[in-house]
């Protein structure tokens, strides 16, 4: 396998930067991504940054939002990239195809940094990039990519640099991962100017959580309130009865009753449901899990008691849910040969933005 050698890369150019559309991508974390480099070029009087837009055919593509993105090249051209970010968004399982994964996995054997934003670190799981890395995506596509692909270590910080893979959430979580990155590469000075010109109050760093947490959503409320909440959030396979929970909690039953309701208007047992649900619904969209797997996954004893409770909650049987969902490509899709041929993860040299004497420029 070849080895990465960072040192081949001449930093006195630009460093290169592709962002590879795919449909229906999410603007808004494209846009968190590209600014920072436009900035931090603009601040500094300086090309520091260079980027291309890619699509896999070289056509337009339509974001989530209808607007339509020219793009720069397509995948089968030549391409001199020292880092390619894969764009994601809404239904990304049917967003790429093997064609796009072997691109990728090509690209890492050369030694090109690859990164995720958005739901695009959902493919680079698919492309069999992600084994053994911690990575961070889109907390909707966190379970789907735990579920099919189990090498992969996927957290729910804000974003991840883990060697030669950054991966990013959704919504702005790129903005703080381009400005850390910069930050590293040139310095505080300009990261800090980066954030004054975006009206950024707090530059937040790698190990923050992408979800906000309850109590920030609800303003003051009890903390016991956000320890029961986390409790069922991590016991969704194997749901404990709300009386135990209370007990966690040092509540009584129906005290915590009044908690919730007070709130969150709803029983702590109807909250616990509707996260359970929120999950299988997940699953049935992003996986190709069968629907008895999913029922015991999200702590459902019977199929049968899991797509009633389903239909009453959203309206559809979870089969029907499937069927407007087509499934994520299953593992057995993947040429075998091209992840076995692939760079192991714990061969690589450490990564553009990790260490800050990965790519500083001499």
């Amino acid at each position: 396998m070849p080895d990465v050698n960072l040192n081949k890369i001449d930093f006195e150019k630009p460093i290169s930067v592709g962002f590879l559309l795919l449909d229906k991508f999410t603007m808004i974390s494209l846009a968190c991504a590209v600014e920072p480099l436009r900035m931090a070029n603009q601040l500094s009087a300086r090309s520091l940054f260079e980027w291309k837009l890619i699509s896999e055919k070289g056509d337009p593509v339509c974001a989530s939002d209808g607007i339509r993105f020219h793009v720069d090249t397509a995948i089968f051209e030549k391409q001199d990239f020292d880092v390619l970010f894969v764009a994601g968004g809404i239904d990304v399982a049917k967003n790429f195809d093997n064609e796009t994964l072997s691109w990728l996995r090509n690209l890492g054997k050369k030694g090109v940094q690859l990164g995720g934003i958005c739901t695009g670190t959902f493919v680079l799981a698919a492309a069999g990039l992600l084994n053994g890395y911690n990575c961070s995506v889109h907390w909707e596509s966190k379970a789907a990519i735990s579920e099919l692909y189990p090498l992969v270590r996927c957290n729910d910080h804000l974003f991840t640099v883990d060697r030669q893979r950054l991966t990013a959430t959704g919504g702005t979580g790129p903005l703080d991962m381009m400005i850390n990155i910069i930050r590293d590469i040139h310095g505080i000075a300009l990261a800090r100017d980066i954030s004054e010109m975006f009206i950024i109050e707090r530059i937040r760093g790698e190990g923050e959580n992408q979800k906000v947490p309850l109590g920030n959503r609800l303003g003051a409320v009890s903390q016991k309130l956000i320890d029961a909440v986390g409790i069922m959030e991590a016991n969704i396979e194997d749901p404990i009865e709300i009386v135990n929970l209370a007990e966690l909690v040092e509540l009584s039953r129906r005290q915590l009753e009044r908690l919730f309701k007070a709130n969150l208007e709803v029983s702590p047992a109807r909250y616990y449901m509707n996260r359970r649900l929120l999950r299988s619904r997940e699953l049935l969209k992003q996986t190709n899990l069968s629907t008895v797997d999913i029922s015991a996954l999200c702590g459902f004893k019977s199929t049968p008691h899991f797509s009633k409770c389903y239909r009453d909650h959203f309206g559809v049987s979870p089969r029907t849910e499937r069927k407007r969902h087509p499934s994520a490509p299953s593992e057995a899709s993947i040429d075998v040969e091209d992840i076995l041929t692939t760079p192991s993860p714990f061969d690589l040299e450490p990564s553009f933005g990790s260490v800050k004497t990965d790519l500083v420029r001499g």
